[in-house]
């Protein structure tokens, strides 16, 4: 009796853009899809994710982490390394889509890290290319 051959595994998510020298990081969208208790602490939260981003290698030249709410106790505003926190004083959505019209303003290749469509549809019509969490959360794993 033949033993049923097994599915292949999944193909990995899409590549990095190509060319992409700013990414930017929906913090909220990105610590909301999984799960893990971050709602019990968002600030801890937002600092294992910089943490995670500071840790990993070729997300781009530039990688934009935007935090609002709570969350931006979790880590000050700046530069780590290639990873610059910018804490959103309103909407978070806003200041992302922001962030996207300056750097695309000036040239740069852009790619958006969110979930949320509406946000997706604002930055796609400044020409970035969007990616969704898990897309980043893989990328991130995959570093340890």
């Amino acid at each position: 009796m033949e033993l049923p051959t097994p599915d292949p595994p999944d193909p990995p998510g899409p590549p990095a853009p190509t060319g992409t020298e700013v990414l930017v990081v929906d913090g909220a969208n990105v610590v909301g899809s999984r799960p893990d208790g971050w709602w019990k602490d968002r600030a801890g939260a937002a600092a294992r994710l910089h943490d995670r981003l500071v840790l990993t290698s070729g997300l781009a030249s530039l990688v934009v982490l935007v935090l609002e709410g709570r969350a931006r106790g979790g880590v000050a505003e700046g530069l780590t390394g290639p990873i610059e926190v910018v804490h959103a004083l309103g909407e978070g959505d806003d200041t992302i889509v922001a962030e996207v019209a300056r750097s695309a303003a000036a040239g740069r290749v852009v790619a958006v890290v969110t979930a949320d469509r509406g946000l997706a549809a604002r930055v796609e019509d400044l020409g970035a290319s969007v990616r969704r969490p898990g897309w980043l959360l893989e990328r991130i794993e995959a570093h340890g």
